[in-house]
């Protein structure tokens, strides 16, 4: 008996690397928010999958190892993107211990590699990934991360900027950013990243935090003193000499 925690990459097949789409194949059970189980439900069709909606990661974690203890099977919890990077992984570890199940933790493609993918290659010097969710964190230290990034001039990779429940948070650290950063950075968002319906646009920092675009499936990536927009292309240079 053994839990695997997936990072499904952010939604495609194709973006599903080797290693995980065999651990979701060798798998009983699939457990995860019905959002990321609708992704991948259609490529394994024979197995039991356990469905939860979001705001439930506790649940989630102990019915599946409930299920597993009970069944005498191996099991998966898949996250999208990456399981470590605002993922299931930490707290399945957490719920896991002491039980006897072992859990793995298996990486996948997260948001800010995939986004920058398609934007360009915003990542190629140091750069910071920071939640803009108070679910979790309370805005105070979200600030507080924000205006530190900045100071040090990272690039800096923004997940969950907005939703229903909070959507002037991105406006909020779009102020913040502009304090620190030239308002001409440059700035992109790609929303749903490796799936149908796939969008994106490169704008500066100034044209970002006006953008009716942003949301929950989003991923916005915010350049540093040195990036630049070549050909459509956001380009942050590691520092190599050209002639």
């Amino acid at each position: 008996m053994k839990i695997y925690v997936v990072g499904i990459g952010p939604g495609g097949i194709d973006e599903l690397t080797p290693r995980a789409y065999k651990t979701l194949e060798s798998c009983t059970i699939i457990a995860g928010y019905k959002r990321y189980v609708d992704l991948i439900r259609k490529y394994f069709p024979e197995k039991s999958f356990m469905i939860s909606s979001m705001r439930q990661e506790i649940e989630r974690c102990e019915n599946l190892l409930d299920a597993v203890k009970e069944n005498n099977v191996d099991g998966a919890l898949i996250s999208s993107g990456d399981a470590g990077v605002y993922g299931m992984a930490g707290l399945m570890l957490e719920i896991a211990s002491g039980s006897g199940i072992e859990v793995e933790v298996v990486p996948g493609i997260t948001a800010a590699n995939s986004a920058a993918a398609v934007l360009g290659a915003p990542l190629m010097n140091d750069y910071v990934n920071i939640s803009l969710s108070d679910l979790m964190t309370d805005w105070n230290t979200i600030a507080k991360r924000l205006v530190l990034a900045s100071e040090g001039d990272f690039v800096i990779c923004l997940y969950n900027p907005a939703s229903n429940h909070r959507p002037e948070n991105f406006k909020k650290a779009c102020r913040i950013l502009l304090k620190y950063k030239s308002p001409d950075t440059p700035a992109g968002y790609v929303r749903n990243i490796g799936r149908e319906g796939q969008e994106f646009t490169i704008m500066t920092l100034n044209e970002i935090q006006h953008c009716d675009k942003i949301d929950m499936l989003t991923t916005v990536i915010i350049g540093n003193s040195q990036s630049y927009i070549q050909n459509g292309k956001i380009i942050t240079p590691r520092g190599y000499k050209l002639e």
